[in-house]
């Protein structure tokens, strides 16, 4: 999908009023910065609280002409149209979703094409993760979204009561040799699947918790 300039398509506005925004002043980060570094999801302030109410709001209320805008441009503007997507759980973006996570274009973003599916919660959900693992852990040499993408897909199976993740994660699988095969991860005890499952959990959970009435 190219990359396009906001300047040029009539929604420049998107990016300061849903990117890059900060919800605080009393916080340095803007909004995809937020997101990106799940600082929120340890914090219990009234800065948090801001985030939260801000985002709930923006994802009941943003168009569907403007997430599609969001979706075109670079990494920033992809990740946080994911976590709108994700949050409210609009369906209509599932496919296009997948397919941006299987391009595989940009840094960053695929974490929020991993959220929004675990969000969204269906078959053809878990089918848009299974996909990219598919193609993307027998590369042994890339290291790209393969952890949420697992993350997601064993909180799937979480829901639905399936074992999709289960041929990914047998012993001697195609996650165990991916980790194996980068020594920065071998030796990183955090790259396991429970770990994985444990940190999408959490983003799902918090997700959860939240009301978007």
């Amino acid at each position: 999908m190219p990359i396009q300039h906001p300047a040029e398509t009539g929604y420049g506005y998107v990016i300061e009023r849903y990117v890059t925004t900060g919800h605080s002043r009393s916080s340095r980060l803007s909004r995809y910065g937020e997101i990106l570094s799940g600082r929120f999801t340890r914090r219990e302030d009234a800065i948090r609280n801001r985030f939260v109410r801000d985002l709930l709001h923006d994802a009941a209320t943003i168009t569907d002409d403007e997430l599609a805008a969001l979706f075109g441009f670079e990494w920033r503007a992809r990740l946080t149209a994911s976590w709108l997507v994700g949050v409210a759980q609009r369906h209509k973006f599932r496919q296009q979703i997948g397919d941006l996570l299987l391009a595989s274009e940009l840094t960053y973003a695929g974490r929020g094409y991993c959220f929004a599916p675990a969000r969204l919660g269906t078959h053809e959900d878990a089918e848009i993760l299974i996909a990219y693992l598919d193609r993307y852990l027998p590369q042994l040499d890339l290291r790209y979204d393969q952890p949420d993408a697992l993350g997601a897909l064993l909180r799937l199976d979480d829901q639905l009561g399936t074992e999709y993740a289960t041929r990914f994660t047998a012993p001697d699988g195609p996650w165990e040799r991916w980790v194996n095969a980068l020594p920065h991860l071998r030796e990183n005890p955090g790259y396991t699947p429970a770990d994985q499952r444990r940190w999408t959990a959490t983003q799902c959970d918090f997700a959860n918790g939240w009301s978007l009435t």
